[in-house]
């Protein structure tokens, strides 16, 4: 892309959490984010150095805060280094924003830790976070900075429409929220692929427990569509879509933006009759952790649009459009 007038130059750099998505964002941008030497210490302490000019650039490093905390000392250890080197402006890309779904005090003596995370983040020096389909959508108001939030929804919406032609029920799908929290994302799906709305009402008993006890809506003899914002373990997902083809429907799909795939995720979601699972790459997926139905979609255009908007001083609205 061109270099707009009056700007810094541009610096995209890349922690170690998601190598391959940062190698494409930079292709889009023809830009390298190799600039940076990480390693580890014998102990385990990471050491971090730019080994590109920083002085007076806009820089933009690449990393998701997917589990250990090791990702996460890495991000503010980057953006240090950056701000140490004089950076006229840091903005840290988080394609997944770990922690968030620590984001409120629902007992006794917890810790909030997706306000805990955002404070690091200021407190190392990131002028601006661009992220993607927070777990919440108030995590964004934890941040003393400019926030701008991306949905992966055109990206998935793109995908399901493309396979009309060999999928004629996805024409009129049945999008279903898989639990109340993901209601506003599923009503936004259904809205523009021409569908209708249904929703399960689920418990969880104990972190990473669901139970199914009711699907609201007409499911029978249609292709359904599950959309969360995550999956970990997968043991929503397996009773969501057991759920849907116990109640009659014909074809069930899942779509998720953050492919976690803790524990036996693979195993248990593979074992499911989904006709098909989609998640983006956010989290750098290994191939261990795939299989014959899963369709990983990339979100490097959408975050190289954002970055090319952000350092051109242009509107970033454009990109929230659910299209």
């Amino acid at each position: 892309m061109d270099e707009p007038i009056g700007t810094n130059p541009l610096l995209l750099l890349a922690g170690r959490a998601n190598r391959p998505l940062a190698g494409e964002i930079g292709d889009l941008l023809d830009t390298s984010p190799d600039g940076v030497a990480i390693r580890n210490f014998a102990d385990g302490e990471i050491f971090v150095r730019i080994n590109r000019n920083a002085r007076g650039r806009d820089v933009f490093i690449i990393q998701p805060t997917v589990a250990g905390a090791d990702n996460i000392m890495e991000l503010l250890l980057l953006i240090d280094a950056a701000k140490r080197a004089s950076a006229a402006r840091v903005t840290a890309v988080v394609p997944y924003f770990g922690y968030g779904r620590q984001d409120r005090k629902d007992q006794p003596r917890v810790a909030i830790g997706a306000k805990l995370v955002a404070n690091l983040i200021v407190a190392a020096g990131a002028d601006r976070v661009v992220s993607i389909d927070f777990h919440q959508h108030q995590i964004q108001g934890f941040f003393d900075i400019p926030v701008d939030h991306l949905y992966a929804a055109p990206v998935f919406t793109h995908y399901f429409r493309s396979l009309r032609r060999s999928v004629p029920g996805l024409a009129e799908p049945v999008v279903v929220a898989p639990d109340v929290g993901s209601a506003k994302m599923a009503r936004g799906f259904a809205r523009r692929l021409g569908g209708t709305f249904a929703i399960i009402d689920k418990r969880r008993p104990a972190p990473n427990v669901s139970k199914v006890l009711n699907v609201v809506g007409d499911v029978r003899d249609r292709t359904c569509l599950v959309v969360d914002d995550m999956i970990d373990t997968g043991g929503t997902i397996a009773q969501a879509v057991q759920a849907l083809m116990a109640r009659g429907a014909s074809h069930v799909y899942v779509a998720a933006t953050h492919a976690l795939l803790s524990a036996n995720a693979v195993e248990r979601l593979a074992a499911t009759s989904m006709a098909g699972l989609v998640v983006t790459n956010t989290i750098d997926i290994p191939e261990e952790k795939r299989f014959d139905r899963m369709t990983v979609l990339s979100v490097a255009d959408l975050l190289s649009r954002a970055i090319h908007c952000i350092h051109s001083n242009a509107s970033v609205s454009q990109l929230f459009e659910l299209v």
